[in-house]
């Protein structure tokens, strides 16, 4: 079983990975308010992606400040990415599954009690 601690991890790279393929010249303050993170925080993942070899790091040439960097999916990156996201899109599909029980069980229990008040 994965840990909880694991999964809010995964769902970190999963949306770094996916901010990076739209728009690799995002800056870490960028994406670490797209992301909900700290800035320190961002640079830890992409900092972990680049060393496990799913980012790579270049130059933004367009930019006048060429300070600025651009992070790029490898190809391993893009099928880690892939997995991230299946693994993501059946985690979500779980919860709302049991968001939509517990809503009809509410949703019963509220009109039972309703049905009690009318009589």
């Amino acid at each position: 079983m994965t840990s909880k601690r694991t999964k809010l991890q995964e769902d970190t790279h999963f949306r770094v990975l996916r901010l990076l393929q739209e728009n690799p010249e995002m800056s870490q303050r960028e994406l670490a308010e797209a992301v909900g993170v700290s800035v320190g925080g961002i640079h830890y993942v992409l900092n972990a992606l680049i060393e496990k070899g799913l980012v790579k790091l270049g130059n933004f040439t367009a930019a006048e400040d060429k300070r600025r960097y651009a992070y790029v999916l490898t190809p391993r990156g893009i099928a880690r990415k892939v997995a991230l996201t299946r693994a993501f899109l059946v985690r979500k599909m779980e919860e709302y599954e049991g968001l939509k029980e517990e809503i009809e069980s509410l949703q019963v229990e509220l009109d039972a009690n309703a049905e009690k008040k009318l009589s």
